[in-house]
């Protein structure tokens, strides 16, 4: 392959061939564009912003993405940078996580204080239900909006703002009083994680292939682990009485103080894109690059606008199930992360017994939501495992609810505390499951970030009305249950209804792919797109994961 045939005159950062000074001939030129680094000499090899809110030169991009289609390297190689990605990339977005899991379970941890719910006026189920609800409002409406904000200013200081904006709400807790400070706090912390699950997940598509995602995103995007955290440390936290503080509220103290200092971690250090990276070297950069454009080939610029991202995504069938895969089984974790320590104090134990009864079931889901998200990611499966999921926590739903109608004596509890180990593993390990699988099934890149925030933030207004399930404690929560079990299952059709579509398009566009080969046009041809290009997902050429 020529010089000529990789460099174009036109584009931003464009090398002409006349202006190439190698002496050395035809084959020294291959060599430097082999290694993956001579489209990146030529524009300085770094990236630079006028300001905190300016995007990243896409001088830059371009240079790396025409290294990337040079560059050679092996299998050894390209596991190396992959390491590095883990230990830098994966690493730090996997330490930002938990400060906002821990949100959720602060709360439901707290709600079981007589203290915190004095201190707040919470003097009945639907004050609680009604608190727990408004933390979707700003969540639904700027969920979308964060996306594109991120794409345009880059993933570390999106991420930066967003554990700022918690930090500080969270701290807020502490000193706050009543039933209007709660409300309003509530409100804060939506506003806040708008776009950071969804964010987090079009980030990993940056640097991680397809069939890496689901096991990455399980380590990022679960509650299980922090949930086992957070149940340790309200059974040691709500102990502690002091002059100046309760028990309480060293809850939302730990929580916020280590998440305004992990924000000034991941603006200093996690990169916004793999080509403005400085832990990885030019031809590292264009190794990370080449094995993902080789996959899905995400773009970091350029492209749908986002309201042409968003017209997309709305007219795209697609979307729509995966909406409802994921805003059924949110009924139950959206549930399940407020009120398990209640649950498990209406089994007859007391406030700080279920804060501490609360790890196991955690701890145990965790392991599922790994062992679900590897095998998924080996098999190149996503729709079986999810219905596996939906099947395991509908069931233990289905336990909960059949013997609430027994009431609550001694010979049952075993088997409904047995039953939130289903409930906590099959509704966690949906999460990275789900969202792999959407950031699997849209392109080009920008449809794909207005998609996953498409499916979040829809399915957060369902989690508005979500913690009103949980209507009748007089009765074991037994309704709540059954409305959960029903949500589940039909996340379960609806995950089998898109998965028989994609293995159907998958068909249809292979037979495709035949019958242009059958009549000698190249792919280019057919397409009617430049190979260079990222492969939108109506192209015959796109190949869905199911």
């Amino acid at each position: 392959m020529s010089l000529s045939d990789q460099v174009r005159p036109g584009r931003p950062g464009s090398i002409r061939e006349e202006d190439v000074k190698l002496e050395d001939g035809p084959a020294v030129r291959e060599s430097a564009l082999s290694e993956g680094t001579f489209h990146q000499s030529q524009v300085g090899g770094k990236a630079v912003r006028k300001h905190f809110f300016s995007p990243p030169d896409a001088t830059l991009a371009d240079a790396v993405n025409r290294d990337a289609d040079n560059v050679d390297f092996t299998d050894a190689e390209e596991q190396a940078v992959r390491r590095k990605i883990d230990l830098r990339v994966l690493t730090l977005v996997v330490s930002s996580v938990p400060y906002s899991d821990l949100r959720s379970i602060s709360s439901g941890n707290a709600h079981v204080i007589k203290a915190f719910n004095d201190n707040f006026g919470i003097t009945n189920n639907n004050k609680w239900t009604l608190a727990l609800s408004i933390f979707y409002v700003g969540y639904c409406l700027l969920e979308m909006p964060a996306n594109v904000l991120q794409r345009y200013i880059g993933a570390n200081r999106f991420f930066f703002l967003s554990l700022t904006w918690w930090g500080l709400a969270s701290l807020s807790f502490v000193y706050a009083k009543g039933y209007g400070g709660l409300l309003a706090l509530r409100v804060l912390l939506g506003i806040g994680e708008a776009g950071y699950y969804a964010g987090m997940i079009y980030y990993l598509s940056f640097w991680y292939k397809r069939s890496e995602l689901a096991l990455r995103i399980s380590l990022c995007m679960t509650g299980t682990l922090p949930g086992a955290i957070g149940g340790l440390l309200a059974f040691g936290l709500v102990r502690i009485q002091t002059k100046v503080l309760v028990g309480w509220q060293f809850l939302f103290l730990v929580e916020a103080i280590p998440t305004i200092f992990m924000a000034l971690v991941t603006l200093l250090f996690l990169p916004s894109f793999p080509f403005s990276s400085s832990f990885l070297t030019p031809r590292e950069k264009a190794i990370a690059q080449a094995r993902l454009n080789r996959d899905h080939r995400p773009q970091s610029h350029g492209g749908m606008t986002g309201w042409e991202g968003f017209k997309a995504i709305v007219n795209d069938i697609h979307a729509w199930l995966l909406m409802i895969v994921y805003a059924s089984f949110n009924v139950g974790v959206a549930t399940i992360s407020y009120f398990l320590p209640t649950l498990i104090r209406e089994l007859g134990f007391s406030p700080l017994a279920s804060q501490g009864l609360t790890v196991a079931p955690y701890a145990v889901g965790w392991l599922m939501v790994f062992f679900q998200a590897w095998h998924s990611d080996k098999t190149r499966d996503r729709g079986y495992h999810i219905m596996l999921s939906t099947a395991v926590s509908c069931i233990g739903y289905i336990v909960l609810a059949a013997l609430a109608t027994k009431g609550s004596g001694s010979n049952m509890i075993g088997g409904r505390y047995f039953a939130l180990f289903l409930v906590v593993g099959g509704n966690y390990s949906l999460f990275p499951l789900v969202m792999s699988w959407a950031a699997n099934v849209f392109s080009p890149t920008s449809k794909r970030g207005v998609g996953t925030a498409f499916i979040v933030s829809i399915s957060n207004c369902v989690s508005i009305a979500s913690p009103q399930v949980y209507f009748d404690a007089d009765d074991n929560y037994q309704k709540g249950h059954a409305i959960a079990a029903g949500c589940l299952f039909a996340s379960f059709l609806a995950a089998f209804a898109l998965r028989t579509r994609l293995a159907h398009m998958n068909k249809k566009n292979a037979d495709k792919r035949l019958a242009i080969a059958a009549e000698g046009a190249s792919e280019k041809e057919a397409a009617g797109v430049e190979r260079t290009e990222e492969i939108y997902d109506n192209d015959p050429r796109y190949v869905f994961m199911t």
